[in-house]
């Protein structure tokens, strides 16, 4: 990609979207986790813990080339993206639910993306292979996710009206932002796509899979209702692939470190949505816990 729209355009057109994603947030949204503490609670373990621990076990066990383990971890470690409220609400999820994970992940992500990423390097990098995410990428990192939802939120206290205008075109830029990102990785990364889609092709759409499964039957194992559980899968499942494709192609300046979130984006609506209707098919919406059932 050329320079100019990888340090300038990508990190503009990202503010957009995350002031998007404020606009669909209040304060309220933050203080709603005191009224469902245990069900945020397991969502963010499910991932913040476990999806980065399977992410990390998938790069060991699939041999993952450096910069393509670097990515699996970026992707692993990004916030839910705001489609999952779409799909929450599609498939009958507790979209209030949605929107608090939402909210609180877009603020831990700030502060767990980089040590995980730094990890990942530290962990994955050789000496000849040098990516860093020093202090003040770290901080580029906080502003990337924090200022503009900050924006987005003040748009919606101070001007509601504006923040009706502004609600679907934000939508439809950020969908055509997400596919023009992709494509311009992939054109950038064509003489390699070959073996990069066979070498994170597997490792993208177990993630998938796994982020899908671990986010809907986790909580329900932890008596947590099937709406709630829905919720979570979806806000697990769909990450925010655009931020990982951002912050790897501009803040980490590598286009192959890019490539897993670039393949995750194909793969997690169209699983995402094939999820969905199995729960709808073999999972009926109740209130009822699956240790009850199992009990």
């Amino acid at each position: 990609m050329d320079s100019g729209i990888i340090t300038i355009l990508l990190p503009l057109a990202l503010a957009i979207i995350m002031v998007g994603l404020g606009l669909e947030l209040t304060l309220k949204d933050f203080a709603r986790v005191t009224q469902h503490p245990k069900a945020v609670l397991v969502a963010l373990f499910c991932q913040l813990v476990l999806l980065v621990g399977i992410a990390f076990i998938l790069c060991k066990v699939l041999a993952l080339p450096p910069l393509l383990a670097v990515g699996l971890m970026l992707l692993a470690a990004s916030p839910g993206g705001s489609t999952a409220n779409l799909f929450s609400y599609l498939f009958k999820g507790d979209l209030a639910l949605n929107i608090t994970l939402t909210a609180i992940n877009s603020v831990i992500a700030a502060l767990t993306l980089p040590l995980i990423v730094n990890f990942s390097i530290m962990h994955f990098m050789q000496d000849s292979q040098q990516i860093t995410l020093q202090l003040g990428k770290i901080l580029q990192v906080f502003g990337i996710i924090i200022i503009p939802v900050a924006i987005g939120m003040l748009i919606r206290h101070h001007a509601p009206r504006l923040t009706e205008k502004l609600n679907r075109p934000l939508r439809i830029f950020a969908v055509i932002f997400l596919i023009l990102i992709i494509v311009g990785a992939i054109y950038s990364e064509r003489t390699n796509i070959a073996e990069y889609l066979t070498q994170v092709g597997v490792a993208t759409a177990l993630f998938c899979i796994f982020s899908l499964t671990i986010g809907y039957f986790v909580p329900r194992l932890m008596n947590i209702d099937t709406a709630q559980a829905r919720a979570s899968a979806f806000e697990i499942g769909i990450h925010n692939s655009t931020l990982a494709m951002t912050i790897a192609l501009t803040v980490m300046s590598s286009t192959a470190v890019a490539m897993p979130a670039a393949v995750y984006s194909i793969f997690m609506y169209i699983f995402a949505a094939i999820f969905g209707l199995l729960l709808n098919r073999f999972a009926p919406l109740d209130r009822t816990p699956l240790l009850s059932k199992v009990s």
